[in-house]
C-alpha cells in the first residue's frame, strides 16, 4: 500500500534518479492527489460517501445486498465466508475498500463494489491526505502468481487486496461487470508497471482456481502492461487491447481519480447449479507500493440465481412490453438443469400445473419462476413484468390528390380514416422506411401534414400506436393527377326522329356518362326527344373533372304526310296534297314546289319534303278510272236492293240510288219502294266515271179488284213492259190464257175479250231480260181477281 510518505517521496525519488541500478523504477512527476483547493465535488464518483446507506455497509453487506442480484432475498443463504484481506472494518475510513455511485457524472456503472491498492475514499470526491497509510496484503499471492505470472523475475506483486466468499449457483452460469483503474496510465508506466486484476473461482470441495477476469477471445489477463494506447518517447511502447482502454483523465468519461481506466468488462464462468464454488478477486500493484490501482465492481452484475429468457436464451428486461396479448414464451434459464424443479406464478398465484422449465405467458402481469436445486436451501426466483398493450388496427392505404389550379399538395390527414378507425390511435409519417422502422424523430411534422408536396407513386411508412409501445407499420401510397377538363362533341346537334347522332368525350381515360354505365369515350345514339347529355372526364388516377362537359341534341319532329293519290277519268283532275308541316319545304316529280299539285293524266307521282334538317320522300299514284258496269240488281219485296258492278279499274266504288243525288259506300239500299223506277248510279270515288241504270222494282201483286177506285184495280206490266225478251201472260186455272201483254196494253184490268172475268184464282208467267245481269228472268205465282156486280 501507500508506505511512503509525501514528504519521503523527493528523497525516493532522488535516490532512483541517483541509482543507475534503480534507473527501471524511475519515476516522473508525483501522483495526481486532490486537495482541498483542486477537488471539485460532483466532478468525481462518490465513494464511501456520506448519504449514501450502502457507506456503512460490511463487505458482506456489500457482497450480499449490492454485488449479488436478488440482494438478501432468496440470494443470500447461497452467500457465505465472505472475507476481505487485509481485514478492515467499515468503520474504518481508511479502509482500501468500500462502496461507489456515480452521483451525477456518466461512470457507466450506477454504483458497486470498489477495491485499491490506496484509500478506498481517495478514489472520488474526497481530498486526499499524506498523513495515513494502509499496509497491504503481502506480496506474490500464490494463487494471483498462478494465474498471472509475474512478469519479472526480480520484481513483486505488492500491497495485494482480497475480497473471496463461497456461493451455491441456481445456473449454470455466473457473471459480473467491472472495469479496472490506475494511477499508472500516466508517462510511460504502462509499458513496465503491471498492476492487475483477477478473478479466481473453483468448487468448494477441491479443484484449481480459473481466472475468468480475462479479455475476450483469448487476448489475456487484466493488467497494466495488457490494455493501453500506443505510448510514445523513448521509453514507450506499441499499444496493447487498446480497445479495452477508456481513456485517460482529466477526459470527462473518466470521473475518478486515477490517471487512466479501461472500459467495462464482463467475467463470466461457467458452474454446476447446486454445487458450491469459492471465488476470490485479488488486486495487486506491480514493482511499486507509490501508485495505486482499483477495479469498480458493478452492483447487481454479479447473478448467482435464476434468469427468464426468451427462446433462443437472451435474458428478459425486467419490464417487458407486449402487445395484443401476444404469447411471450419465458424459460427459466438458458440449460435445463438436472433435478431442478419449476413453480411459475402469476401476480404472485401459483400457476396450476406451470411446473415446467418453460411457460408461455398469453396476458399481461407479473411472472416469477422459482427454482429449487438439489443441494440449495432456497429456491432461486427470478421475475418479469408483462405490460400489455392493444396494438391499433391498422391496414396499407393509398391517399389520391386531384389537384387544381389552387391545391397542389397532399393532407396527409385525410389518409388517416382509411389507415386506422382506433380510437386515440396516433399516427407518424416517414418518408424512409428505415426511419420509420427506428421509429425516430425525422416524422413528416403534424404542422405539414395538411400540404404536403408529395409525388404520384410515392410510398410513406405510417407508424400507427396506441400513444405507447405497440405499434403498427404500415404504408401509404401517394397518387397525384391533375383534374381532367371534360369536353364533349357531337357530330350532329339537330338529328331527324330516328337518326343517329356519334358523342364524342375527351379530357379523360375513362368516363362516367349521365345516360349509361359505359365508360368509353364514344358512344353512337338514337334519342327520340330532344336530349341533354352530359359527362365528367376521369384521369389515370381516378380523379373526376370538377364540371361535367354539356351537348344538347335536338330531335327534330318527324316529317309526315297524308299524301294519296287516286283515281281519275279521262278528262278528270286530281290534287295531290303533301301535307303542312314546321319550315316544310317541297320538290314534286313534276318539278312543282308547291304543297299540292293537280294531277291530270294517270301515272306516279313523288315529293320530296324537307325541313331544313331532315327530308323524305312521298310516293303515290294516280290510275286511270273506268266506268263500272251495274251487272246485277237483287231486288226484294222488303225494299231492300243490291247493286252489283264490275269494278275494272280497282279503284273503290260508290252507289246512288236516287240519279246520283247521294252516294254511299254501301252497294245496299234499303225501303227502296216497289214497282217504281230506280235511277241507280255506281261511280269511281272521286271521279266522274259513272256506270248508270235505270232499274225497275217490279213486284207482282197477289189480288185485283177492278172496281174503279184506282186501288189494285188492274195487273201493270209498264215498269217491265219496255225490256227485252218481255213476255206477260195470265191463265185460269184450266189453263186458257185469258190475258197476254202487248206493246200497247201491257196490263191486265181482269177483262177477257171484253168481259169481266169472273172471281177466282189465275196464274200468271212474266219473263224478261233483266237490265243488269242481262239474263232471262221468268216470275210465276197466282193472283185473286175480286169482281164486283
Amino acid at each position: 500500500m501507500l508506505n511512503y510518505r509525501l514528504k519521503n517521496y523527493l528523497f525516493l525519488f532522488s535516490v532512483l534518479f541517483a541509482s543507475a541500478s534503480l534507473s527501471a523504477q524511475k519515476r516522473q512527476p508525483p501522483k495526481n492527489v486532490v486537495t482541498d483547493v483542486n477537488n471539485k465535488a460532483g466532478v468525481f464518483i462518490d465513494v464511501n460517501a456520506a448519504g449514501y446507506a450502502p457507506s456503512n455497509y460490511s463487505a458482506e453487506q456489500l457482497v450480499k445486498d449490492i454485488l449479488i442480484n436478488g440482494g438478501s432475498t432468496c440470494g443470500v443463504p447461497n452467500v457465505s465466508n465472505v472475507t476481505v484481506t487485509p481485514s478492515q472494518p467499515a468503520t474504518d475510513n481508511n479502509r482500501f475498500w468500500g462502496y461507489f455511485h456515480r452521483g451525477t457524472t456518466n461512470f457507466p456503472f450506477k454504483d458497486g463494489i470498489v477495491l485499491t491498492t490506496g484509500y478506498a475514499r481517495q478514489a472520488g470526491n474526497v481530498a486526499s491526505s499524506a498523513s495515513t497509510s494502509v499496509t497491504g496484503a503481502g506480496q506474490n499471492d500464490p494463487d494471483l502468481v498462478a494465474a498471472i505470472p509475474i512478469p519479472d523475475p526480480d520484481e513483486d506483486y505488492n500491497d495485494n487486496v482480497m475480497l473471496e466468499f463461497d456461493f451455491v449457483p441456481n445456473s449454470s452460469e455466473v457473471k459480473f461487470n467491472y472495469l479496472f483503474a490506475s494511477e499508472e496510465y500516466q508517462s510511460t508506466y504502462p509499458c513496465d508497471f503491471a498492476d492487475a486484476f483477477a478473478l479466481l473461482i473453483k468448487p468448494v470441495s477441491g479443484g484449481p482456481y480459473v481466472n475468468v477476469a480475462v479479455l475476450p477471445g483469448g487476448a489475456g489477463p487484466v493488467s497494466m502492461t495488457n490494455i493501453h494506447p500506443l505510448v510514445p518517447g523513448a521509453f514507450g511502447c506499441a499499444a496493447i487491447n487498446e480497445i479495452y482502454f477508456g481513456g485517460y483523465n482529466p477526459a470527462p468519461n473518466i470521473v475518478t481519480n486515477y490517471e487512466g481506466r479501461t472500459v467495462p468488462l464482463t467475467a463470466v464462468a461457467n458452474v454446476v447449479p447446486g454445487q458450491a464454488y469459492h471465488f476470490k478477486m485479488i488486486l495487486s500493484d506491480y514493482r511499486d507500493t507509490i501508485y495505486d490501482s482499483a477495479v469498480f465492481i458493478e452492483g447487481g452484475s454479479f447473478d448467482i440465481g435464476i434468469k427468464i429468457v426468451d427462446s433462443n436464451g437472451v435474458a428478459l428486461p425486467a419490464s417487458l412490453n407486449v402487445c395484443d396479448n401476444t404469447p411471450q414464451t419465458l424459460v427459466a434459464q438458458v440449460n435445463s438443469l438436472p433435478g431442478a424443479t419449476y413453480q411459475w406464478y402469476k401476480d404472485n398465484v401459483a400457476i396450476p400445473n406451470a411446473t415446467a422449465v418453460t411457460y408461455i405467458a398469453t396476458s399481461p402481469g407479473v411472472y416469477e419462476v422459482k427454482v429449487s436445486v438439489p443441494g440449495n436451501n432456497c429456491p432461486a426466483s427470478a421475475t418479469v413484468t408483462i405490460v400489455g398493450g392493444t396494438t391499433p388496427a391498422a391496414q396499407n392505404a393509398i391517399l389520391k390528390l386531384c389537384t387544381t389550379p389552387t391545391v397542389s399538395n397532399f393532407n396527409l390527414n385525410d389518409a388517416k380514416p382509411q389507415i386506422s378507425t382506433t380510437a386515440g390511435a396516433i399516427f407518424r409519417f416517414y418518408v424512409n422506411q428505415a426511419d420509420a422502422q427506428a421509429q425516430n424523430s425525422s416524422f413528416i411534422p403534424d404542422a405539414s401534414l395538411a400540404s404536403y408536396s408529395g409525388s404520384d407513386g410515392q410510398v410513406l411508412y405510417v407508424v400507427v400506436s396506441n400513444g405507447a409501445f405497440c405499434s403498427k407499420l404500415v404504408t401509404l401510397t401517394l397518387r397525384k393527377e391533375a383534374t381532367p377538363v371534360a369536353a364533349l362533341t357531337a357530330t350532329k346537334l339537330k338529328i331527324c326522329l330516328g337518326e343517329s347522332v356519334t358523342l364524342t368525350a375527351s379530357g379523360g381515360v375513362t368516363y362516367q356518362w349521365s345516360n349509361t354505365a359505359a365508360s368509353t369515350a364514344v358512344q353512337t345514339l338514337s334519342p327520340t326527344q330532344t336530349t341533354t347529355y352530359t359527362v365528367y372526364a376521369i384521369g389515370a388516377q381516378g380523379c373526376k373533372s370538377l364540371q361535367p362537359a354539356t351537348v344538347t341534341v335536338e330531335v327534330v319532329p318527324a316529317i309526315t304526310s297524308n299524301l294519296s293519290g287516286g283515281f281519275i277519268c279521262q278528262g278528270d283532275r286530281i290534287t295531290l296534297d303533301a301535307g303542312a308541316g314546321p319550315n316544310y319545304s317541297y320538290s314534286w316529280s313534276t318539278g312543282a314546289t308547291t304543297q299540292t299539285i293537280v294531277a291530270e293524266t294517270p301515272g306516279t307521282y313523288y315529293v320530296d319534303i324537307s325541313n331544313g334538317v331532315c327530308s323524305k320522300r312521298y310516293t303515290t299514284e294516280v290510275k286511270q278510272a273506268l266506268v263500272p258496269e251495274i251487272i246485277n240488281v237483287n231486288y226484294s219485296q222488303s225494299g231492300t236492293l243490291i247493286v252489283t258492278a264490275s269494278n275494272l279499274s280497282g279503284g273503290v266504288l260508290e252507289y246512288s240510288a236516287d240519279n246520283g243525288l247521294t252516294w254511299q259506300g254501301s252497294n245496299v239500299f234499303n225501303n227502296i219502294p216497289n214497282n217504281q223506277v230506280i235511277s241507280i248510279r255506281v261511280r269511281v270515288k272521286t271521279t266522274s266515271c259513272v256506270g248508270v241504270l235505270e232499274y225497275f222494282t217490279f213486284i207482282m201483286q197477289n189480288v185485283i179488284t177492278p172496281n174503279g177506285d184506282n186501288v189494285n184495280d188492274m195487273i201493270d206490266f209498264r215498269g217491265v213492259s219496255d225490256y227485252n225478251k218481255f213476255q206477260a201472260s195470265i191463265s185460269d186455272r184450266y189453263g186458257k190464257v185469258v190475258f197476254k201483254a202487248e206493246k200497247t196494253r201491257p196490263f191486265w184490268d181482269g177483262y177477257f175479250q171484253g168481259k169481266k172475268l169472273p172471281t177466282a184464282s189465275y196464274w200468271y208467267q212474266v219473263t224478261f231480260e233483266d237490265p243488269a245481269s242481262k239474263e232471262l228472268t221468268v216470275k210465276t205465282g197466282w193472283i185473286l181477281l175480286k169482281n164486283f156486280e
